[in-house]
């Protein structure tokens, strides 16, 4: 099984602990990810010019299927933007033609072939659970986690495809594969704020702060997030602001491949488990506490 790897923008400068993890715990899985000298998924263009952005789009899923792969990435904003755009691309035809006449330049086509995947359902679907659960070898005893669904991923539900928007429940199957417990919590799908963070802080951090103590007061040890931005917000914020939030309560994020990644007995340095701002290490007590068992 192989897929064209997308990690997108942020995460090779922001978050490469995200793309490192991901790459560890698929290739474990025996899942190979080409890597290809892809562009911008289109997202930050969508509203300033449709035919920019179903192009920059359009040309990253015509590599893909040049090489005859489906493309996955780790990123909810880029799944969803590359979701979009193959939907428009089948719909405003005007569009599609003005798209094709600038692959042309380069001799590429768009056929709209191949599919996209969010990394969670690659897991949950292409992989399956049974198949990952197999390969967990040092689970989590008495770890309770948040699960964290993020936007982009379950909206529009029509054209992403992802999950019920409403009653989600791939991940914390997931999650649970590891040993760790997923907690049940009022705002678990409500926005993490990082959209607004750069725009309006004061409201972004008071929409994170809501979520950091619903999951505090759910008994969470930690969030569990498969979004770039999200992790964004709720690692490297956190960490920054937690001074100018007082009252707020602190509860670290760990990214899903490195949870899992641990539970399959992958060493923390192949999942980049330092670069997490607010830490991680303490996820390995909660494995010991198993092992001990």
């Amino acid at each position: 099984m192989e897929f064209a790897f997308f990690p997108g923008c942020k995460i090779p400068y922001y978050q490469p602990q995200y793309g490192q993890a991901v790459q560890a715990v698929l290739g474990e899985l025996g899942v190979g990810l080409a890597e290809m000298e892809f562009g911008c998924c289109g997202y930050p263009i969508r509203h300033q010019d449709k035919v920019a952005y179903l192009f920059t789009a359009a040309r990253n899923l015509a590599l893909a299927e040049q090489r005859g792969l489906e493309l996955l990435t780790p990123c909810q904003c880029c799944f969803g933007s590359l979701r979009k755009a193959a939907h428009l691309l089948e719909e405003d035809q005007a569009a599609r033609r003005e798209v094709d006449a600038l692959l042309a330049d380069e001799g590429l086509s768009y056929r709209g072939e191949t599919r996209v995947w969010h990394l969670l359902q690659v897991l949950g679907e292409k992989v399956g659970t049974e198949a990952v659960k197999a390969k967990v070898v040092r689970p989590f005893k008495d770890l309770k986690l948040a699960v964290h669904y993020g936007c982009h991923a379950l909206r529009p539900s029509e054209i992403v495809q992802f999950d019920d928007p409403l009653a989600p429940s791939i991940f914390e199957r997931l999650v649970e594969l590891t040993g760790a417990k997923c907690v049940p919590w009022h705002r678990r799908l409500q926005c993490c704020g990082n959209p607004l963070w750069g725009k309006n802080d004061a409201l972004a951090l008071k929409l994170t702060a809501a979520k950091l103590n619903d999951a505090a007061a759910a008994g969470a040890d930690y969030l569990c997030v498969a979004c770039t931005y999200c992790q964004i917000q709720f690692d490297t914020v956190q960490s920054k602001v937690m001074g100018e939030m007082p009252g707020v309560a602190r509860v670290p994020s760990v990214l899903y491949p490195q949870l899992l990644g641990l539970a399959m007995g992958l060493e923390p340095s192949r999942l980049g488990l330092s670069r997490n701002a607010l830490g991680g290490g303490d996820l390995l007590e909660f494995q010991a506490a198993a092992q001990g068992a």
